[in-house]
């Protein structure tokens, strides 16, 4: 076991891990945040990305120990996210989710396109959710879904758009 300090959530931790254990392993089974899921575990399907020190990564291919002194962001971290919240409720609105095993990971990944500005066109969408696979809705709803949350987004007051201080 090695120690590694974590701000996960908001919340500074220190805790033991194995040195093998993934970042999604570690949020799941130690930490019981369960909204990241591992598909592939693999890197392929984006069902386990989560959000370190401002960046989406693959929890899977992420070692927890190489998260050391890092800021980590789980779905359930971003709760409180004016951007999380306006996304929900387009996922909810334009039947962005069928199973809903890929909607955490689609979520996080849609955040991050807009906050950083990615989801103007379809187009500019659907290459950013490359790295996410969904095996039930066909991505439509999804696009829908993400462009109807930037939409609303811009025409708010220009605050909603900015990432969640953490």
């Amino acid at each position: 076991m090695s120690a590694v300090r974590i701000t996960l959530n908001g919340s500074a931790l220190r805790t033991e891990v194995e040195p093998r254990t993934s970042l999604a392993d570690f949020v799941r089974e130690q930490m019981n945040l369960t909204a990241t899921h591992l598909g592939c575990e693999h890197g392929v399907c984006g069902a386990c990305t989560v959000v370190v020190d401002g960046e989406p990564v693959r929890g899977c291919l992420t070692l927890a120990i190489a998260c050391e002194g890092a800021d980590v962001r789980t779905l359930e971290g971003l709760r409180d996210d004016k951007v999380m919240q306006v996304l929900v409720e387009a996922f909810h609105e334009n039947h962005g989710l069928q199973c809903g095993f890929c909607t955490p990971g689609m979520l996080v990944t849609a955040r991050d396109l807009i906050v950083r500005g990615k989801a103007g066109s379809d187009r500019e969408i659907r290459l950013g959710l490359s790295g996410n696979l969904c095996r039930c809705t066909g991505y439509t709803s999804i696009v829908d879904s993400i462009r109807a949350a930037a939409e609303a987004l811009r025409a708010s007051d220009g605050q909603a758009a900015r990432p969640a201080a953490g």
